[in-house]
């Protein structure tokens, strides 16, 4: 499974296309599908990018839900129902759908964000104000990895 890792922001060309970052291209190396699924994130006004693995779990803990459940159908709709499949294309781009640019406030330059298993599309103004944020919770609540169970 993929690991996003550091901060990269890139420009968008007129078209929508951006360069996925090297190193989140090399983590997808060993997928099966050589591209992203993105979506709108449900927290935050930036777009939430996953690959197909990461999906598929997410697709399988859903099953936890009763098929016809309001829960389940809320859930499968905000992410599945607005999720695409966007695969690199020759150069290592993606073209980012009009309505998640606008949904992000995204135009111009995109900001990728890696969060371990996840990443996020961010508007690079929008992205600073929400570290400054994330590190500020994370010291007030005194913020720690769990353990794992595991180990």
């Amino acid at each position: 499974m993929a690991l996003f890792l550091s901060t990269y922001t890139n420009k968008i060309d007129k078209k929508g296309r951006v360069s996925v970052p090297a190193p989140f291209r090399a983590a997808l190396a060993d997928q099966l599908h050589h591209g992203v699924v993105l979506f709108c994130s449900n927290q935050h006004s930036c777009i939430e990018g996953f690959d197909w693995e990461k999906m598929d779990e997410i697709g399988t803990r859903m099953d936890h839900y009763d098929l016809f459940s309001d829960d389940q159908d809320d859930l499968a709709t905000a992410i599945f129902g607005d999720s695409v499949q966007l695969f690199f294309d020759s150069e290592g781009r993606i073209t980012l759908p009009a309505d998640l640019m606008e949904a992000a406030q995204i135009d111009g330059r995109a900001t990728f964000v890696g969060l371990g298993r996840k990443f996020q599309i961010w508007n690079s103004e929008m992205f600073e104000r929400r570290k400054l944020q994330a590190k500020g919770a994370v010291q007030d609540r005194k913020l720690t990895v769990p353990k794992d169970k595991a180990l």
